[in-house]
């Protein structure tokens, strides 16, 4: 992970050009379950290794966008982002992460909050109430970056 990060790291935005469509195994936004994956825009001029790595992160990311649209389309304010699980601990994600969504991301104070989400869930559901209790979240760090449009406008175009 480290050496993809570096780079990942070393290309410009866009990856000169280069775009993944990470289908690896169907896709669930947009419902899509007999898709693969792609790499499009490949040159002689643009095939490096940095381009095809940032192309990764950012086919990644573009695909977490993708859920984000959608949610934000069926009018919920989204006014936080917070990285969770396995993406938590990849420095590509998480420099990339705030340009490709657009927002600044969060992330939580322990890198176990998927199963701390779920033992809040079945404390929820156990105690019987119907709206579930208010819980904080403890921010360790709240990553910025500048934002990258170009880049997810790139992915939409190549993924129809």
């Amino acid at each position: 992970y480290d050496e993809l990060a570096e780079l990942a790291a070393a290309a410009e935005p866009g990856a000169g050009g280069i775009t993944l469509v990470p289908y690896f195994d169907g896709e669930r936004t947009p419902n899509r379950p007999d898709a693969t994956a792609a790499l499009y825009g490949m040159t002689l001029a643009n095939t490096r290794r940095e381009n095809i790595a940032r192309a990764f992160v950012e086919g990644l990311l573009c695909s977490q966008r993708d859920c984000l649209e959608l949610v934000k389309g069926l009018g919920v304010d989204v006014k936080r982002i917070l990285l969770i699980g396995g993406g938590i601990k990849f420095a590509a994600v998480r420099a990339l992460a705030p340009a490709i969504l657009g927002m600044d991301v969060e992330l939580p104070e322990t890198d176990e909050y998927v199963a701390i989400g779920a033992a809040r869930q079945a404390a929820w559901v156990l105690s019987g109430e119907t709206e579930p209790p208010t819980w904080p979240v403890k921010v360790e760090t709240t990553l910025t970056g500048e934002p990258t449009p170009q880049v997810y406008e790139q992915y939409v175009r190549w993924r129809g």
